[in-house]
């Protein structure tokens, strides 16, 4: 049985420009999210400069047009049932955007002088539209959105996250829904994006002591809805799984080999120029970031 557990109140998730610094608060706890897991798994060195060095990375169109969608699709449940439509979520679209670039004015870069703000809204306009088209939000009640959810596992390792939104049925049976404004996964590559929804499910399993009934992912971009419905043991084999994750994390931060891993991601990724993999230099870990930020000490002292 999955014991349940109080959220913990949890620092940032390990990406933010204080690189060359060694000012990050200590986390009270050993933390992964689902973001930082795959970071891992995809390139110790990419979770290295995200996690430990906490580098800055330049926003891009794809993510900015992510956020500002997700933060209409949230807000538009403000709304009371009936006045939910495409009109009401396109209304949306300008003061949301006014709030992101009060909190982030670096997301303005990503607005090309070609396409301008009404093309930009034209391209977000369009994803919502297609929201509209997988679900009504007019028979909808979200009990939550934008959910921040952490727990702690039995050996201290503290996993956290956000949900996007979480159903609650009448009988309590949980749906977890997480929007996507890419496009779905290809038959049998699903795996990233279900171990996301597995890792929620597990929190919220243990948090509630309530297996999710079904976990949903709604693709945008192609108009795709994928669902899931998670079983205990799947559940427990997700915890088996993101403890041997952070076990090649400690390993790792013990060891300071935050090696590259190349692959066709490479092409994304903000930090090329500092990659041994394309003929860069790393810069030097600041003193104390590592047990700062993972509660690892480097050679194991």
């Amino acid at each position: 049985m999955l014991p349940s557990s109080e959220p913990v109140p949890i620092p940032g998730d390990g990406a933010g420009p204080v690189a060359g610094t060694a000012t990050v608060r200590p986390r009270s706890a050993p933390g992964l999210s689902p973001s930082r897991a795959n970071d891992y798994l995809q390139c110790p060195l990419l979770f290295r400069f995200r996690v430990v060095d906490r580098l800055p990375e330049p926003p891009s169109a794809a993510a900015v047009r992510g956020t500002l969608v997700h933060s209409v699709l949230e807000r538009l449940f403000d709304a009371p049932a009936g006045q939910r439509t495409v009109e009401a979520a396109r209304a949306l679209l300008a003061p949301s955007w006014a709030e992101m670039l009060v909190e982030r004015p670096e997301c303005a870069e990503v607005v090309g002088q070609d396409e301008g703000l009404s093309g930009w809204f034209g391209g977000a306009g369009q994803l919502l539209e297609t929201y509209f088209t997988l679900e009504d939000p007019n028979r909808l009640e979200p009990a939550e959105r934008e959910l921040k959810v952490s727990t702690e596992l039995e050996d201290g390792l503290l996993l956290r996250g956000v949900v996007d939104r979480l159903d609650v049925a009448p009988d309590g049976a949980l749906r977890v829904v997480d929007y996507k404004t890419g496009r779905s996964p290809r038959a049998g590559y699903e795996g990233s994006a279900l171990f996301q929804m597995r890792f929620y499910a597990l929190v919220l399993a243990r948090l509630r002591d309530r297996v999710p009934a079904m976990l949903q992912l709604v693709y945008l971009k192609d108009g795709t809805l994928l669902r899931h419905v998670p079983t205990p043991a799947e559940l427990a084999t997700t915890e088996k799984r993101v403890q041997a994750i952070w076990a090649g994390i400690r390993r790792t931060a013990e060891a300071g080999t935050w090696e590259p891993r190349t692959s066709p991601l490479c092409g994304w990724c903000a930090h090329q120029a500092i990659c041994p993999a394309f003929g860069g230099t790393p810069p030097p870990i600041p003193e104390g970031a590592v047990e700062l930020s993972l509660g690892v000490r480097p050679g194991g002292r």
